[in-house]
């Protein structure tokens, strides 16, 4: 019973996309739809994948190298220790004798040298060979420990450009989000002012009816109501494009239908002011600084793998042989073999001082991660500095809009009601409903501006 209800619950979760009905998403929903649909960062969490096996690929140098190794040989011809010419002697050895007194010694005479014939032939046409070695390195001047050292590492920095990724593609979706939510709020604004505009039109179209207008300023009233309906329609298509373009982040279909949470708000959420963090803590926590880290630390141990050739080898070596035909005991036709333990040693001498350039270029590699280290710090430093003051001056522009906003309402109240007594003229109605206009609009910009600018020092800040 409760996994029908589990099921159940799945399929009415779904039900909403595929019968394209709107669905009402919130940031976090949004960054969680796009990390997880994102093909860069899923490229990027195999590459975390991939550093893993690496690591465990230069662990494995530890261990010994153990091999086994098998073959077969068939040759056409046997192996004779001596020339035909001793071979037709011994075979023929008692041949002399034949024929007379001493026949019988003749024949064992030839009996002796045709087994001594064949003990010199040596039966090869079915060759068997096999073979286990081992190999274990006991000094490589370091490169194992560095190699294993830069494994690890390149793990690590794997999974901090992953975290880089995550950051960045959160940067772009929170952009895309609030841009919907400026352009829905632009849009609830225009169709508020194309309102405003058709009741003065309708009201003027009375006026003049009654004499108490003209059909000029009727005229000036129908070309801002045209105006103010195009600008409705430009709002409509490009909150219809973002939207589009949202949904391409977060892996959905571009034509499904989403109502952003704060696109129904009352008003624009004003993010609460953090704490600062100090510069070190900052720098401490960005992930890009941790994998300039890490790669200024890979460097530095490609130093001492370069420098290991230039140092001894030295590996301990064991070997276990086995042959068909036995060579240990006459070239029988039985499988024999042996061991032997040993010590291998190679030590470069010269060639052409290429080890020693390799070491100057992984020296300078690792100066220049260094370089860029530094540079990436200033310019977090920079970038923070730069936000805060970003973020004090969008909350005082907000504060600004918000009273003018307050005077431009007051003022189109003001201009509304001596228009409809007729003691107004139409020109004054709509520039009053034009600063109006402007005022919501430049609220809308402030209360987005503050609120990306406070997403982005939060990220910058590592909050």
């Amino acid at each position: 019973m409760r996994r029908k209800i589990i099921i159940l619950t799945a399929v009415l979760s779904i039900l909403p996309w595929t019968a394209g009905y709107s669905r009402v998403l919130t940031l976090q929903q949004c960054r969680d739809s796009a990390m997880a649909n994102n093909q860069d960062l899923k490229i990027a969490r195999q590459k975390v994948t991939v550093a893993g096996h690496d690591r465990k690929i230069a662990m494995s140098n530890w261990f010994p190298d153990i091999s086994v190794s098998g073959a077969y040989m068939y040759n056409s011809r046997d192996i004779h220790l001596i020339p035909q010419e001793a071979s037709d002697v011994l075979t023929g050895l008692g041949t002399p004798l034949q024929g007379t007194m001493l026949n019988k010694i003749g024949d064992i005479l030839n009996g002796i040298g045709n087994d001594i014939n064949s003990a010199l032939e040596l039966d090869t046409q079915n060759m068997f060979i096999g073979a286990v070695s081992v190999k274990q390195p006991v000094f490589t001047g370091g490169k194992i420990v560095a190699a294993n050292k830069i494994a690890s590492l390149a793990e690590e920095l794997a999974q901090s450009q992953y975290d880089t990724g995550c950051r960045q593609l959160a940067a772009e979706v929170d952009k895309a989000y609030w841009q919907i939510v400026s352009i829905s709020w632009k849009e609830k604004l225009a169709r508020d002012y194309s309102d405003l505009l058709q009741q003065m039109l309708h009201d003027t179209e009375l006026m003049v009816n009654e004499g108490m207008a003209t059909q000029s300023d009727l005229l000036s009233v129908k070309v801002r109501a045209n105006e103010a309906q195009m600008l409705l329609t430009k709002a409509e298509n490009g909150l219809s494009l973002s939207k589009m373009l949202l949904c391409q982040l977060c892996g959905m279909d571009m034509d499904s239908e989403i109502t952003l949470e704060d696109e129904q708000a009352e008003r624009i959420p004003e993010p609460e002011k953090g704490q600062e963090k100090g510069y070190a803590d900052i720098i401490a926590g960005r992930p890009e600084i941790r994998s300039l880290e890490l790669a200024e630390e890979i460097y530095d141990r490609k130093v001492t793998v370069e420098r290991a050739g230039m140092m001894p080898q030295i590996a301990l070596t064991a070997n276990y042989l086995l042959t068909n035909p036995n060579v240990y005991h006459g070239f029988s036709n039985t499988f024999a073999g042996m061991f032997n333990v040993g010590v291998a040693v190679k030590i470069p001498i010269i060639h052409g001082c290429e080890s020693w350039q390799k070491v100057r270029k992984a020296k300078a590699e690792a100066v220049i991660a260094e370089y860029r280290l530094e540079d990436a710090r200033d310019k977090i430093m920079l970038q923070v500095t730069q936000l805060r003051k970003q973020e004090t001056e969008a909350r005082e522009k907000l504060e600004m809009a918000e009273n003018s906003l307050e005077s431009a309402e007051e003022n189109l109240r003001t201009a509304t009601i001596g228009y409809s007594e007729g003691v107004i003229p139409s020109n004054t109605v709509m520039a009053a409903q034009s600063a109006w206009m402007k005022a919501h609009s430049e609220y809308i910009d402030a209360g987005i501006e503050l609120r990306m600018t406070a997403d982005a020092l939060a990220r910058a800040e590592c909050r």
